[in-house]
């Protein structure tokens, strides 16, 4: 299992804390699996979620750090959204 994806789970489960993120969604990111993150917080797993959001590590990294805004990376077609864009548009003002 990737170092960088335990990391992550851990950034995630920080930024979720004492939010209301009540569906599931999926960072896919590539060459390094996957996080998957719903009421009960950001764990690594490949679990079938409502969306799932694909990058590459560098792009997912900017936008834990806040170096880049994650509906901007999917307007420049860094970040690809599969499944309820609303869902989406919901974990983008969580992360943010």
């Amino acid at each position: 299992m990737s170092d960088i994806l335990e990391k992550a789970a851990e950034v995630l489960n920080e930024k979720l804390s004492g939010g209301d993120f009540d569906a599931s969604a999926k960072f896919a990111i590539a060459d390094q699996g996957s996080i998957v993150l719903d009421a009960s917080g950001a764990r690594v797993s490949d679990d079938d979620a409502d969306v799932t959001l694909s990058a590459d590590a560098d792009t997912f990294e900017q936008i834990l750090s806040g170096e880049l805004n994650p509906t901007g990376a999917f307007m420049s077609g860094k970040l690809s959204v599969d499944g309820d864009m609303g869902i989406a548009m919901k974990l983008a003002s969580v992360l943010a």
